[in-house]
């Protein structure tokens, strides 16, 4: 696993882009200067890591677009200390960028595959999430619950209730919700029965899979 200069140049290039995009957080920007992207990705692709688009990985999934992470990250002001529900691990690159702003983060995947993949690979790279747990994201994590934030990297139909009812007043929920283009909603909880919704703008995501009993 090697990482060149010539690949932290590549990342400064893409965080210099994300930031002419829009995104200003400057630790958003500083993780993504840091982590090796291409790595998340089969070797053979190596030479798409630092463009800014999302590209198939295993199990028919994608490693996001790295301005739709920086976006979702700089949307829900990952603090260090923030205790933060993953749903959708994925190739672990999102839980990276959550890692390196000093988030404790639990993290649910669905598919089997990737699950034991990223669960091998990222503390390879140094990066050790609280847990990293094989599981229905529609559910949540109702024993570690409350959460300052919960991110879902995956487009659902709707808001699952229970991803709601594990945030703490104050927190924040970002769901892509939708079946073919994803509206990226934002949820702050008020108190316990009150939630404020923004609507973000429309991206697209891989679909967000449910347990079939």
């Amino acid at each position: 696993m090697k990482d060149t200069h010539k690949h932290k140049g590549l990342r400064n290039q893409l965080a210099n882009i994300i930031n002419a995009k829009g995104i200003t957080d400057e630790n958003v920007l500083v993780a993504l200067r840091k982590i090796p992207r291409h790595l998340f990705m089969d070797s053979s692709f190596e030479a798409h890591a630092y463009q800014d688009k999302p590209f198939p990985i295993a199990a028919e999934q994608t490693i996001s677009q790295p301005y739709t992470v920086a976006f979702q990250t700089q949307v829900l002001k990952i603090k260090k200390g923030d205790k933060v529900l993953e749903i959708g691990t994925g190739s672990g690159y999102q839980t990276a960028v959550l890692l390196e702003m000093k988030a404790e983060v639990y993290s649910i995947e669905r598919q089997k595959e990737l699950f034991k993949k990223t669960s091998l690979f990222l503390p390879k790279l140094g990066y050790r999430p609280k847990k990293l747990i094989f599981g229905d994201g529609y559910k949540g994590l109702p024993k570690t619950a409350p959460f300052d934030k919960i991110i879902v990297t995956a487009g659902a139909p709707y808001v699952p209730k229970p991803l709601l009812s594990q945030l703490k007043v104050g927190g924040m929920l970002l769901i892509p919700v939708g079946e073919d283009t994803q509206v990226m909603t934002l949820f702050i909880r008020k108190s316990p029965k009150e939630f404020e919704k923004h609507e973000l703008g429309d991206f697209k995501f891989v679909p967000m899979l449910e347990e079939k009993n």
